[in-house]
């Protein structure tokens, strides 16, 4: 993963997912993954999320460096958004 931007872009929007749907294994599969290269290929640890009327606001550490960024909920939601309106779409398959 290229920047570290992107990478909390698709931490966050597949945490929302994950979040959302605990019992998706593929979700948290896919959280997971990301969670690693934050740490692994970014050094980042310790984000807390806040999220207010329009974004989503992330406090983390890079490298032990206190850092902030925020994503417009709109953005971040939209894979969430789109599984609720066609849950058809996004069946939840067992873990073998």
């Amino acid at each position: 993963m290229n920047s570290i931007q992107d990478a909390l872009y698709n931490w966050l929007t597949i945490k929302i997912v994950a979040d959302a749907r605990p019992d998706d294994h593929a979700a948290i599969e896919t959280y997971e993954l990301f969670d690693q290269i934050l740490i692994k290929e970014h050094g980042v640890t310790d984000i807390k999320i806040i999220k207010d009327d329009t974004f989503y606001h992330l406090s983390y550490l890079l490298q032990d460096e206190p850092k902030k960024t925020r994503f417009p909920i709109e953005l971040i939601d939209i894979m969430y958004n789109q599984i609720e309106q066609e849950p058809e779409k996004y069946k939840n398959y067992q873990k073998k």
